[in-house]
């Protein structure tokens, strides 16, 4: 769990460190591992270690130039809780979630990566302790999640499905789950728990809609 010294907006780095990478998805209080490689993001994670740790994932919107393209209007911000180096000089972290941040001006090119005013006005609720969704349809949830991983020959911990907390396998899922990153990002911007519950529920029915015959109604046991 990330420690407890940022309960407001304000106790942010207002400035941060952005870290562009279509596909990958970042959402609050969930975990999200990647392998550090290129030379420039190796020197953001040294910079990020001596300082408070934090950097911000982000997808691009493709344009610009080759090396800078256009941000996303909205990233989320992830502190490293756990750090290791390997043999071939590549550093293997795990970012926790933290808070969403508007992305804002980019500050002129000064490093060899890239920095932004983040704006976590919107987001400030996403600092709140992990909730339970009331409103979760667990029933439906699994419904329309066991046919989207047949699909794929994929498959989850169904015990662990079946008793996670909503916000958790909510969450969890949706950066987990192959969607494309447009899909990604929309989970991303969805305003409330219940609206990303809602829009990864569509996601995987519409999915199931591609089929083709017809299916037998999936009962869970």
């Amino acid at each position: 769990m990330v420690a407890g010294a940022y309960r407001k907006a304000a106790d942010l780095p207002q400035v941060i460190a952005v870290f562009p990478l279509d596909g990958a998805l970042l959402l609050p209080h969930a975990h999200l591992p990647l392998r550090i490689f290129e030379p420039r993001y190796l020197n953001m994670i040294d910079d990020a270690m001596a300082a408070e740790r934090m950097i911000g994932m982000v997808q691009t919107l493709g344009g610009g130039e080759p090396e800078r393209p256009r941000l996303a209007k909205v990233g989320c911000m992830g502190r490293i809780t756990s750090f290791a180096e390997t043999s071939d000089d590549c550093y293997l972290i795990t970012l926790t979630g933290m808070c969403r941040f508007g992305v804002g001006e980019e500050l002129p090119a000064r490093l060899p990566y890239r920095q932004v005013k983040a704006d976590y006005r919107r987001y400030e609720a996403d600092l709140k302790a992990l909730a339970d969704d009331d409103g979760f349809d667990r029933i439906r949830f699994l419904r329309a999640l066991k046919p989207y991983l047949e699909r794929r020959s994929l498959d989850v911990d169904w015990d662990a499905a079946k008793t996670a907390a909503g916000e958790a396998l909510v969450n969890s899922l949706s950066m987990l789950l192959p969607f494309d990153p447009v899909e990604k990002q929309a989970l991303l911007e969805a305003a409330t728990l219940a609206e990303r519950r809602e829009a990864l529920i569509a996601l995987m029915e519409i999915d199931s809609i591609g089929r083709s015959g017809e299916d037998e109604p999936t009962t869970l046991q």
